[in-house]
């Protein structure tokens, strides 16, 4: 269990450590390396301003927005959520400044677009240095499958089933594109305009495939930008979030209301389009990136590490076979199934606080009492409720007309260990033109941005 959750968690400030499948064209320690050094703003991986101010084991100050402060006042209690954080109070760091405090770009952005929430202010006092090591819930797939396994008898014999059928069929679905993408981060390229259609199509099969879509084109945006915007931020030490924050707004209608990833996957043209919209430079290069990194992390994340990525194959497989070579895909696909149920309302606490539970004990012993999103260190960052060396105050805030935060009123309320109650609108599958997909003309051609190719040694990355 413990080895679930290590695997899970990124530290950059040290060399890649995961094991990995065997066959693959690159390493994790080749990508870390291109993407440190070989992108504008890859400096940025190690050495953010959120990085340095865990390591520091100074007092920290995060920015949290919250509809519900008249709950909280009243009874005097905090709920973590849980999302790509798992189990924490999702936040975004503050600086603090001679001017006041001042958000990270993502608070910025979360306080511009939510005019309707009131921010706080809350300061966390570690005992010691954080390890920056982030949570990357892509990685979380073997946790979700040992979870379902361990309390699938919370579902019925019905609904036990039909979740089987689902994934079964989804797979089958999918089959073909799963085995290209093996192939590709096998190092045998398929034309990239090819890999995103046939991506774009699989979506509507396997949902968890747009999450992947959307975190590769995320990243490829944050780290390659030269906007002046972009530049800005990297100057105060912090990745650009506003860059895929337009990108999923641009590419999925009604995302500002519901940010479901199932529904992206935009295809070649409309992607080519959606990039060129948000930095025209960064367009040429997009589909390239996306199906060699794309490819890398669907191995990666959906095969166990014991695996050769060159022998697998999903078509013709049957589900039991599957889930021994991928376990990671099979429990994200799950994960998401059991999201689809009718019953999902009264569901959510028995699978979620499982593993909500794992994590509180896991960062307890790593010394973590806010978890960041591993994927980047781009200011996701989270308080966990039950970290028991470490104080938290926390105070409604003001902001000023230069953007700059003020503690104002402080709130006297406590973490627990709960869950807030979710809860969104019926979720609907997507439809493979769901993305409103238009022609349009591509652009000339950048180089590619990409690693050179180097074999990994016995599926361990270097």
């Amino acid at each position: 269990m413990r080895d679930e959750w290590e695997h899970a968690h990124t530290d950059y400030t040290v060399p890649a450590q995961r094991r990995i499948p065997a066959s693959l064209a690159d390493s994790e320690g080749d990508w870390r390396h291109y993407l440190e050094h070989s992108t504008p703003n890859g400096w940025l991986i190690r050495h953010n301003a959120m990085a340095e101010a865990l390591v520091s084991g100074k007092p920290m100050h995060l920015l949290h927005t919250t509809k519900d402060i008249d709950a909280i006042r009243t009874s005097r209690e905090l709920h973590v959520s849980t999302g790509c954080l798992v189990g924490a109070l999702y936040c975004s760091p503050l600086t603090s400044e001679p001017k006041g405090l001042r958000p990270h770009n993502l608070g910025a952005y979360l306080m511009r677009t939510k005019p309707s929430t009131t921010p706080m202010v809350f300061e966390v006092a570690p005992d010691a240095p954080i390890r920056p090591k982030g949570l990357d819930y892509l990685h979380l797939g073997a946790i979700h499958l040992r979870t379902y396994r361990r309390y699938q008898s919370f579902l019925t014999p019905t609904e036990s089933d039909q979740l089987d059928r689902t994934v079964l069929a989804g797979l089958r679905a999918a089959a073909v594109f799963l085995d290209v993408a093996l192939r590709n981060a096998a190092g045998h390229a398929t034309a990239a305009p090819e890999f995103i259609d046939q991506l774009s199509d699989a979506v509507v099969h396997v949902p968890f495939l747009g999450y992947l879509y959307f975190e590769v084109l995320s990243e490829y945006l944050m780290l390659h930008s030269t906007a002046p915007e972009t530049k800005a931020c990297a100057h105060a030490g912090e990745l650009n979030n506003c860059l895929y924050k337009r990108l999923g707004f641009a590419a999925v209608d009604g995302m500002d209301q519901l940010f479901d990833l199932a529904r992206f996957h935009p295809r070649h043209y409309r992607l080519v389009q959606l990039i060129d919209g948000i930095e025209p430079a960064l367009g040429p290069g997009a589909a390239e990136y996306v199906r060699r990194r794309l490819s890398h992390l669907f191995a990666r994340t959906a095969l166990h590490p014991s695996q050769d990525a060159a022998s697998v194959t999903f078509q013709g497989a049957d589900l039991p076979t599957i889930q021994n070579a991928a376990p990671g895909l099979i429990g994200q696909m799950v994960f998401r199934e059991i999201r689809y149920m009718s019953r999902y309302r009264q569901l959510y606490h028995c699978f979620e606080k499982a593993k909500a539970l794992e994590a509180w004990d896991y960062w307890n012993s790593e010394g973590i009492p806010t978890p960041f999103n591993g994927i980047l260190p781009k200011g996701e960052i989270g308080i966990h409720p039950v970290y028991p060396r470490s104080s938290v105050r926390a105070w409604t805030a003001q902001q000023d007309s230069q953007g700059y935060l003020h503690p104002a009123e402080e709130v006297t309320a406590v973490f627990t260990p709960h869950l807030a109650s979710w809860w969104a609108p019926p979720r609907q599958r997507s439809t493979p033109n769901a993305t409103g997909d238009a022609p349009v003309q591509v652009g000339q051609e950048a180089r590619s941005p990409i690693p050179t190719n180097r074999q990994s040694m016995n599926g361990v990355s270097a």
